[in-house]
């Protein structure tokens, strides 16, 4: 084969998968589209709307528990209920020793997971009640499919990630969810902070609304606030390609990466223009997270996101699974990426540094 043949074989090579690309993304677009127009408008029963809450501004979060507490702690035994069919991960029920209800997935995503749905909620962002188990046994589980290799004989199980399932929150995924384009928030710097969150974590899975046939990462779930109201909080559901390298493909990104993470952090914060913060981040949709993000917006979430000490951040790792090296890792990294904003909202740099101090 001539060196000619060779360039046009691999110029047809590379249109075939350009046009494959454009056919499987459009496909995605329309059937993603015909979905929402199939399920009809989002019937919503709350007479309120809230993406943020105060987080409290006095002394350093508390990352060890996160959503629910030291008391939202799984309690065993755990009783087996049903397995789910769905997701991309194996995932169990059961019901633990006060007969909360807990639907538990294993795999790569189970650590991520744990660690994202902290420090959301520690930033004033809601999020599921989520705990990383090292181990455990569950009762009665039997014919299993998925999950069968996840259980040995007597039913104990390794690192696991529990989430807390409440019956009385009316749960609204998928076609009935939410897009960074279409919210009551658009242009708050309660979105913007969201955004940031992601960026800050390196969650590069930020699929909405409009990805519905590949699966939303976003819902909204009502919460009865008094016998006759209800409140809609605005929330993302799936942390799970965090705490990794971001990128736009599957080449350049994964989960769970201390040494990536690490290494992406300088390039967190790329610079400021026209009275905007530019970020290095890529992702699922990296043109609506990244831009239209205000130095003003940064400065406020700065102000909140400064509580997350390294030794809180750490301790947040440690019980999401990591190792103590993992969580040197990780806390030394984020603790540069909240210094690099800091920078950019106008504080000097000894400031920034000083504000997320080790504590």
């Amino acid at each position: 084969m001539s060196w000619a043949e060779l360039a046009w074989y691999v110029v047809l090579s590379a249109a075939g998968v350009a046009a494959g690309y454009v056919v499987v993304h459009l496909t995605w677009h329309v059937h993603s589209r015909w979905r929402i127009h199939r399920a009809g408008p989002r019937r919503l029963l709350a007479t309120r709307h809230r993406l943020w809450r105060e987080p409290g501004t006095h002394g350093p979060a508390d990352l060890r528990f996160g959503p629910g507490g030291a008391d939202g702690v799984p309690a065993p035994p755990f009783q087996f209920v049903e397995e789910h069919s769905s997701g991309s991960q194996p995932c169990v029920a059961v019901r633990d020793s006060r007969s909360r209800l807990w639907r538990i997935k294993w795999g790569h995503e189970a650590r991520p997971e744990s660690f994202a749905v902290r420090l959301v909620w520690a930033c004033g962002y809601f999020a599921e009640v989520t705990h990383f188990v090292a181990e455990g046994r569950i009762e009665g589980a039997s014919n299993l499919a998925r999950a069968r290799n996840c259980l040995d004989e007597e039913g104990r199980f390794a690192d696991a990630r529990f989430e807390l399932e409440d019956r009385r929150v009316r749960m609204l995924f998928d076609e009935h969810s939410w897009s960074w384009d279409d919210n009551p928030f658009v242009g708050t710097k309660q979105l913007s902070g969201l955004k940031i969150v992601n960026m800050l974590l390196s969650n590069w899975d930020t699929k909405d609304r409009r990805d519905v046939s590949r699966g939303s990462n976003t819902a909204i779930f009502e919460y009865p606030i008094s016998r006759w109201a209800r409140e809609a909080r605005y929330l993302i559901t799936d942390w799970g390609g965090a705490m990794g390298k971001w990128g736009n493909n599957v080449v350049s990104r994964d989960r769970w990466d201390p040494d990536g993470f690490a290494a992406q952090t300088p390039s967190f914060v790329t610079g400021v223009r026209d009275g905007f913060v530019n970020f290095g981040y890529q992702g699922q949709r990296t043109a609506e997270i990244t831009r239209g993000i205000t130095v003003d917006h940064v400065e406020w979430f700065y102000r909140h996101s400064r509580r997350l000490t390294e030794k809180s951040m750490r301790d947040g790792l440690l019980a999401s699974g990591a190792t103590e090296e993992e969580a040197a890792r990780f806390a030394g990294a984020l603790r540069a990426r909240i210094a690099q904003l800091g920078q950019a909202a106008g504080y000097a740099v000894e400031e920034a540094q000083r504000t997320i101090q080790a504590g």
